[in-house]
């Protein structure tokens, strides 16, 4: 599947063929930290098939437990992560599949370190929805 996406200000944008059954959601404590949320959606691309369009992103080494290093790449401009790979020499693109415009169709199939999931994030077909923001009064 092709996709192309951007950074929230459009500073940097990309492009890429992925597979559709390579998209996961990550619950690990790291992707909460650096997404700001309770988990982190990806999809995977080979070296070959990604491809910066415009822009450079900034890049942040995050050392694992196991003490290999994974390049954080996000926006220098307003700071929308991009993706996720080896420090060095990638191989493999995780992308991070908000920034892409065909992000509906980015389905994942696989979720990880569920071990460290808000237990919430678990359910939240259970939590009140509302269509568009309420008017919240403190």
């Amino acid at each position: 599947m092709k996709i192309d996406g951007s950074c929230h200000c459009g500073y940097i944008t990309y492009e890429a063929t992925v597979d559709s059954e390579h998209i996961g959601i990550c619950h690990c404590t790291d992707c909460q930290t650096l997404s700001g949320s309770a988990f982190r959606t990806g999809v995977i691309a080979s070296k070959d098939n990604f491809r910066l369009l415009t822009g450079q992103p900034k890049i942040y080494l995050k050392t694992a437990q196991s003490g290999s290093k994974r390049a954080q790449a996000f926006c220098p401009e307003c700071g929308t992560g991009i993706y996720a790979a080896a420090a060095t020499d990638p191989q493999i693109f995780s992308i991070r599949t908000a920034t892409a415009r065909q992000r509906d169709k980015l389905i994942p199939k696989i979720q990880i370190w569920c071990r460290s999931a808000q237990a919430w994030a678990m359910d939240i077909e259970s939590i009140k929805q509302f269509s568009e923001q309420p008017v919240m009064r403190l």
